[in-house]
């Protein structure tokens, strides 16, 4: 084993200590037992660790001590680490469904699938780590407080709610619904310590932090200490660029204007309008554009993702050893949940990639959007990525390593792609291509807006709702997503845009000698890496082809 691979296991091991519930590390030993340490003691240890194993592997030397890819990658999470660490989140995050507390616990536990009796003491044992991991978080909400950091109020009351009904109705808990044969030992702690545990947890949020809510007007990350930099820094976690908060607004506002021909061409052809206005309208307010069941939401998701996996060979060398499954959001969860997500395969195999769909009030949901969301988010997007990523010879952090702008950024880009293969079965679909356009476009202006502008709330909304056509429950949603995960959003746009531009550079260089299979193959086969590391594997393997 080379140095820089023994330094990519310690900060394989720093992730999972950071965040044991992390998709992309589930199936690996020794981490379906554990929570994360939330103590400010714990996460400053983490942080320093992480900081000196990417000092460590930046004195690697690329030809001496191990792979260069594998050095970039081990310097990108560690730094990450650090930086998420520093960025002091988990003060102010009490309700956002990726970050909080209680969303790890509600979202990612009740994904677990024990494959036998070990695996279900691990989640007994997790269980009964509960009441310490709520403690710990409600005691660095109040050193937050303590030093000006206090979470946004509406933030808080959504938690309370969220919390209330929770624990109103005990038979519904998601906790409850893994599958465990030792039911009674899992009652118990759910009984006797856990729901006990998130109630003195409501308390703590409605007595010790509700009252410091900051208000809607501030709830960036410009308006607490430090928190610029802070921005900066998560910003360049997410992109894996040094592109500033202000370039990022700048590149949002151009796209949402370039946007508009699109619209104008494709809506003007569907609907017979002149404006982009109209096409908007039309788009959020036509119920023939609603799903009429839930089965036949379903049956759309189905239909696309078959469409996919018959074109995908003629697109692609590397292809996943098993197809994607559908299923419907459990709907212990389906009210709070996202419209659509995929969850990767266990790395043991205990479990195959998932692609869920959220069936929830089915007839007020957009079926246009539905295609797109199938190809980012099942085939050929994540579900290609996450899965041909886990069976990769390589380092076990270079298989599961979560980059956003490398992950978020190939599901987008295969928005487009999909286009290109003719996978849209009509024009409509095609404008939820667009649709789906811009909102990944307004994530860069509203997300910079809130957190270096200084933009309210109610600005946020202002702009998704005139630029965007999503419903306004769904720009509610988005906007609360991008108070509670500052610089996430960014990663879309910004990994899309590095791919493309890597692809037209390659074929700009190579004209008819160009691979539309080999390329795919060349980003999909690296595992998930830093844009600049694509960059450099991109531009050697043009040069290899010349």
């Amino acid at each position: 084993m080379t140095q820089i691979e023994k330094i990519a296991d310690e900060v394989l091991q720093l992730l999972i200590e950071e965040d044991p519930l992390g998709e992309m590390i589930q199936g690996l030993p020794g981490v379906d037992s554990r929570l994360s340490d939330l103590g400010e003691a714990a996460q400053a240890a983490l942080r320093t660790r992480a900081l000196d194993a990417a000092r460590r592997a930046k004195a690697c030397e690329e030809g001496v001590d191990g792979d260069w890819v594998t050095r970039a990658v081990v310097i990108d999470q560690a730094e990450a680490i650090a930086a998420r660490v520093q960025s002091r989140l988990v003060e102010t995050e009490v309700a956002d469904m990726m970050v909080s507390p209680i969303a790890r616990l509600h979202g990612m536990l009740p994904m677990v699938r024990p494959k036998d009796e070990e695996a279900e003491r691990n989640y007994f044992t997790r269980l009964a780590a509960i009441p310490e991991y709520l403690a710990t978080a409600a005691e660095r909400h109040r050193g937050g407080i303590a030093g000006g950091r206090p979470p946004v109020g509406s933030r808080v009351a959504y938690a309370l709610t969220h919390l209330e009904n929770y624990l109103a109705n005990p038979a519904d808990d998601p906790l409850r619904q893994v599958p465990v044969t030792n039911t009674t030992e899992r009652d118990r702690l759910l009984d006797v310590l856990v729901r006990p545990a998130f109630d003195r947890y409501r308390v703590a949020l409605a007595e010790d932090v509700a009252p410091h809510g900051r208000p809607d007007d501030k709830p960036g990350l410009c308006w607490l200490p430090g928190g610029e930099l802070t921005y900066a820094s998560l910003a360049r976690v997410h992109t894996t660029t040094d592109r500033t908060p202000e370039d990022l607004h700048q590149t949002g506002l151009a796209l949402i204007e370039a946007l508009a021909e699109e619209y104008l061409e494709i809506g003007g052809r569907v609907f017979g309008v002149k404006t982009v206005a109209e096409v908007h309208h039309k788009l959020r307010t036509d119920p023939a554009l609603k799903w009429n069941s839930a089965e036949e939401l379903l049956a759309g998701a189905r239909a696309a993702m078959d469409r996919a996996e018959a074109a995908a060979p003629d697109w692609f060398g590397l292809m996943p050893s098993h197809a994607c499954l559908l299923e419907r959001t459990a709907a212990s969860v389906e009210q709070n949940e996202a419209s659509a997500y995929y969850h990767p395969p266990a790395l043991d195999g205990s479990k195959p990639g998932v692609y869920f769909a959220n069936t929830y009030r089915a007839t007020e949901r957009d079926r246009y959007v539905a295609e797109a969301t199938a190809f980012h988010e099942a085939v050929p997007g994540h579900h290609f990525q996450c899965t041909i990523a886990q069976e990769l010879s390589l380092p076990t952090l270079r298989r599961c390593a979560a980059i956003n702008a490398y992950a978020e950024g190939w599901g987008l880009y295969c928005e487009r792609l999909a286009d290109e293969m003719g996978l849209y079965s009509d024009d409509v679909a095609r404008l939820g291509m667009l649709a789906q356009d811009s909102v990944r476009a307004a994530r860069l202006v509203v997300d910079t807006g809130l957190h270096a502008l200084g933009w309210s709330r109610q600005q946020t909304v202002d702009y998704l709702r005139e630029n965007t056509v999503m419903s306004d429950v769904e720009i509610q949603s988005e906007t609360d997503r991008y108070i509670g995960m500052p610089g996430q959003a960014l990663s879309y746009m910004v990994g899309r845009l590095e791919i493309q531009r890597l692809r037209a550079r390659a074929q700009g260089e190579l004209g008819s000698a160009f691979d539309i299979k080999g390329f795919h193959d060349l980003v999909l086969g690296a595992g998930p890496v830093p844009m600049a590391t694509l960059d450099r594997i991109v531009a050697e393997w043009t040069e290899a082809a010349k």
